[in-house]
């Protein structure tokens, strides 16, 4: 069950038999328990880096303190949970390449970096003595009233001259203790709403400094997407790679077999109990090369490499099991897209096969406006629902990735359309194309 922000919880009756008072004393007392190891630390850092700039080695002792805001951040970040459930998350970018040269440069030009300092000057000079003042009044004070029995048996009881809780007034008995201490509990609940709301008002501030800003959310949202990209084609260029290298490799070696095999049927005799096992081998080989080449066809077609995305989609449509017409009228698009639609059309036609009962399918290709927009209609009997297989789910996770989307229409009686769309531009001609 999600649990509500201190703001949200203030307004509420039962804000005192809830959480949220004492999840904002935590993170009262944690902000005024920082503060004083956090003001140490910069001060001897400081000291230290300006006493040893004077023989340049502080010099880069005091670049290394500017980003002390980077690990009280995340702490920050991670104590606005007490507060606030709503996450959040780390405004920096991780770095392109590996190393601590390209983590420093990077985290010197973001202006997240300078916000958190700024947070960790704040948090040391002004928040945790604002912290400490805050839980010493609304927590601490009541607190103390209330022990006021205690305090006053730890001292000796009434006759040696009675307690001062708080150091406020002289309680000398214990009807007076008992009645500062049901002060300071009733002062206790009283407190603890201005306690919530500056406890809300403090991670507000934490959040305002150290949450992304939209600009650096899109920039890692923009990140984000081309490392998407990048995966892609390297996805794309490992299946070339596989299918060249069974095609050059087994499937070269496999031919050669076959052909040994040929040539040895030719030179024993045909009545022979061995021209029956040449035959049986040869036949076997020839299998076996056929599957070879189906499962090269099915990695990453070679006429999809030579010739583009309406000759693969032809070839595909030569092979289904149903009649299909072709009309792709297409230039030449990035390798992803051709290979995403390629699989896309392999996968609606395979399900017209198997599924839809229809007689005929239909498959058009088109690019305009800047995408690629391709339609497999059959007129089958309809009722196709994606949630019953992961083919379509796993085709509509790959044309996420290259920011395409797959939509399905199938009512009961068809016909079924399947339509995607991919944005992308065509690719720059090369070779005798690009020099005409």
């Amino acid at each position: 069950m999600q649990r509500d922000s201190v703001w949200a919880a203030l307004p509420r009756r039962d804000y005192l038999r809830g959480a949220a008072p004492w999840r904002a004393a935590a993170y009262v007392t944690a902000g005024a328990a920082l503060g004083v190891p956090l003001l140490g630390v910069l001060a001897a850092g400081l000291a230290t880096g300006v006493v040893l700039s004077i023989v340049a080695v502080g010099l880069p002792l005091l670049a290394l303190l500017a980003l002390a805001g980077v690990p009280m951040g995340a702490l920050e970040r991670r104590r606005l949970r007490l507060v606030d459930p709503a996450p959040a998350p780390t405004p920096h970018l991780p770095p392109s390449t590996p190393g601590l040269t390209a983590w420093l440069r990077l985290r010197a030009r973001e202006q997240a970096t300078w916000r958190e300092l700024a947070y960790t000057v704040l948090m040391a000079f002004v928040l945790w003595p604002l912290d400490l003042a805050v839980a010493a009044c609304t927590l601490a004070l009541p607190l103390l009233l209330a022990a006021a029995p205690a305090h006053l048996a730890l001292a000796g009881g009434p006759d040696n001259g009675g307690v001062r809780p708080a150091k406020l007034w002289l309680v000398e008995g214990y009807p007076a203790a008992c009645g500062t201490a049901a002060l300071g509990l009733a002062l206790l609940l009283v407190l603890l709403y201005p306690l919530g709301a500056y406890a809300a008002a403090r991670a507000a501030l934490a959040r305002l400094l150290l949450a992304p800003r939209e600009a650096e959310t899109q920039a890692r949202l923009t990140e984000v997407t081309r490392s998407r990209a990048r995966l892609v084609t390297a996805f794309e260029a490992e299946r070339r790679r596989i299918e060249r290298d069974l095609h050059d490799g087994a499937q070269q070696r496999l031919v050669a077999l076959s052909m040994t095999l040929g040539l040895a049927r030719l030179d024993v005799d045909p009545e022979g109990p061995l021209a029956a096992r040449l035959a049986t081998a040869h036949t076997e080989a020839d299998a076996v090369l056929a599957e070879l080449r189906e499962l090269i066809r099915g990695i990453h077609p070679q006429v999809l490499a030579d010739y583009g995305l309406p000759a693969a989609v032809e070839d595909a449509a030569d092979r289904s099991a149903v009649p299909v017409d072709v009309d792709a009228d297409l230039p030449r698009l990035p390798e992803p897209v051709e290979s995403a639609a390629y699989f896309a059309v392999r996968e609606a036609l395979a399900n017209v096969a198997r599924h839809s009962g229809a007689t005929r399918a239909e498959v058009r290709a088109r690019h305009a406006e800047g995408a690629l927009r391709l339609t497999v209609r059959d007129d089958g009997t309809g009722g196709a629902d994606p949630a019953r297989g992961t083919g379509l789910t796993g085709l509509a996770d790959r044309l996420a990735v290259l920011d395409g989307t797959l939509t399905l229409t199938s009512p009961p009686g068809g016909p079924t359309v399947l339509t995607l769309e991919i944005p992308c531009s065509p690719r720059p001609p090369s070779g005798p194309e690009a020099t005409a």
